[in-house]
């Protein structure tokens, strides 16, 4: 079937843009409200445990509702009116809790292959004594559950003990899901009747193919256009079964294809995305934003070339630690390595660099983004190093505000 519209790049821009809700209208004190808005545009908030800055978690919401009380999302994800829960959506991501249903079809694929990443020996004594004890106790972590079995570093990253591989085996199969983490960001599992509204346990699952379906539906709502392989990431389906899933909403209408410049592969614009006639964004977004984390799809849309450095050694890191590109109007242009370094209460700007198609306010919008960032994490000011092409105007405009 021929496509029936093309897209010029600026416009596929900003229509990705409107879909992750750069144009919602700010609210003067972000409320339950506006976190619900603002999570179904992205749909997930990935976790990651790095907080040389803020955790990952917390920084779409702030990219998009500005200054707002970190609390919200606690209360998001905790009580009997819990919003969000943590699963396996993206990778480790808070979700709406009424995709639980959407995400047994995965659950019973981690059971019948014994694990995510690598295979769980099956333990049946060990499983049972496992929720045996979590179902006396109620939620608890993994250190406190640990009987002191024996830990291996045969595997690089990890060195988990046989209880702790079982723990992560039973949240992925669905036997305990995620009450909540403590201070050190430790997971407390718990059982799922004590975690989820009864409605979401009691209702039934989907197929696999249903499931495909439902979240390749809302991939391409909070993308607004995208390729096949942007909607099989965002829920990190396999091509083939969301190719699958794209025909059939092409054929309901839900989906159209269209082409978008420059772009090589087929594009599919989700029949409720808007298409603004210019988006006034100004935002540093985490390395984990949705915006930029499949970054093929950052570099097609964008022209933006990222890579995360955290696991590249110092020496050859080119841009920093944790780097968080700039987002103004409708384009990123620039990239700043970020630490919150909370013992002197400053902002460090380790280096700060701009894209070849910066415009010349750049370094004023972007200083004007970091003492908003800087106040939202609760910092007395900003510092900023000499390193990065972008730094030494950032440093002037910084001394106007000194």
């Amino acid at each position: 079937m021929p496509t029936t519209q093309s897209l010029s790049l600026a416009q596929a821009r900003r229509v990705a843009l409107a879909a992750q809700g750069f144009l919602d209208p700010a609210h003067a004190v972000p409320t339950l409200r506006t976190f619900d808005r603002t999570l179904a545009r992205t749909g997930v908030l990935q976790v990651d445990s790095v907080n040389v800055l803020q955790r990952a978690h917390y920084m779409p919401l702030y990219s998009r509702m500005g200054a707002y009380d970190v609390d919200l999302l606690r209360r998001a994800a905790s009580g009997r009116n819990r919003r969000v829960v943590e699963y396996w959506a993206h990778v480790q991501a808070f979700m709406p809790v009424e995709l639980w249903p959407a995400m047994r079809h995965r659950m019973d694929d981690y059971r019948s292959r014994r694990g995510k990443w690598f295979t769980v020996v099956e333990d049946d004594a060990l499983e049972a004594a496992l929720l045996a004890e979590i179902a006396e106790r109620g939620a608890s972590t993994a250190r406190e559950l640990d009987d002191g079995l024996p830990r291996t570093k045969d595997h690089w990253g990890w060195n988990w003990s046989r209880a702790r591989r079982m723990l992560d085996y039973l949240f992925t199969t669905g036997d305990l899901a995620i009450a909540g983490r403590n201070s050190q960001f430790e997971i407390r599992y718990d059982l799922p009747e004590r975690v989820l509204p009864a409605a979401v346990l009691d209702a039934p699952a989907m197929t696999a193919a249903d499931a495909h379906v439902e979240l390749v539906r809302r991939a391409a709502r909070s993308h607004g256009v995208a390729s096949a392989h942007c909607l099989a990431d965002y829920y990190r389906i396999r091509i083939g079964e969301a190719r699958v899933a794209i025909e059939e909403l092409v054929a309901a209408g839900e989906l159209e294809r269209v082409e978008v410049q420059g772009w090589r592969r087929p594009a599919y614009l989700h029949r409720e995305a808007r298409l603004p006639r210019r988006v006034g964004a100004r935002a540093l977004l985490s390395p984990f934003d949705p915006v930029v984390w499949e970054r093929d799809r950052a570099e097609a849309l964008f022209d933006f070339f990222y890579r995360i450095e955290i696991y590249t050694p110092a020496a050859r890191r080119v841009h920093g630690y944790y780097v968080l590109p700039f987002l103004l109007g409708e384009r990123i242009v620039g990239r700043v390595d970020l630490k919150a370094d909370r013992a002197t209460s400053r902002l460090l700007v380790q280096s700060a660099w701009a894209e070849p198609h910066a415009p010349a306010e750049t370094p004023a919008e972007l200083a004007v983004e970091l003492d908003r960032l800087a106040g939202w994490l609760g910092l007395a000011g900003v510092e900023v190093a000499p390193k990065g092409d972008l730094a030494p105007a950032l440093k002037a405009e910084r001394r106007r505000y000194a």
